[in-house]
């Protein structure tokens, strides 16, 4: 793909503490894309699981996400209530490695609600999970594919 970073330093399932790609990076893989982030546990110290959902950092009294610099948590209440994507490995605090935005995803942590087709968000949602979108207000991530398996379509922004 013309135009597309094609060689990555670090492989989608490792970890890291230095950061080997640059933050931002936007990895291609068949029909499922990922983008390289940095993990914050958030002020409740939460680890990130793999397959669990995480956000984009907004710790409170930030007047900004973490979108712009990469920055995901597991922590609900320490983010912006925008899905950053699914966590492709257990990551803690300040380590470095790849999320899932684009494609099928199987989740570890249930749907906390919903059924095949719904629109999904964090808002409502308890650390590591989405939930079907309450109010026109609420950032879409992904849809339910096959709620009674926990498989997601990921849409997640870029």
């Amino acid at each position: 793909m013309a135009g597309f970073k094609q060689v990555f330093l670090q492989a989608l399932s490792e970890i890291s503490t230095v950061e080997k790609d640059q933050l931002g990076d936007i990895r291609w893989e068949g029909n499922k894309v990922y983008k390289y982030v940095q993990f914050n546990d958030g002020a409740a110290n939460e680890a990130g699981v793999a397959g669990e959902v995480c956000y984009y950092y907004a710790p409170a009294g930030v007047g900004t996400t973490g979108y712009g610099l990469s920055l995901v948590t597991s922590d609900i209440s320490d983010s912006a209530e925008v899905g950053a994507g699914v966590l492709v490995a257990a990551l803690d605090n300040n380590e470095y490695g790849w999320i899932q935005i684009k494609g099928l995803a199987t989740l570890t942590l249930g749907l906390t609600d919903g059924v095949d087709g719904d629109p999904l968000t964090p808002t409502g949602s308890a650390n590591g999970t989405i939930g079907v979108i309450g109010a026109d207000t609420e950032v879409q991530c992904a849809i339910a594919f096959d709620q009674s398996a926990d498989i997601i379509i990921c849409d997640f922004p870029f």
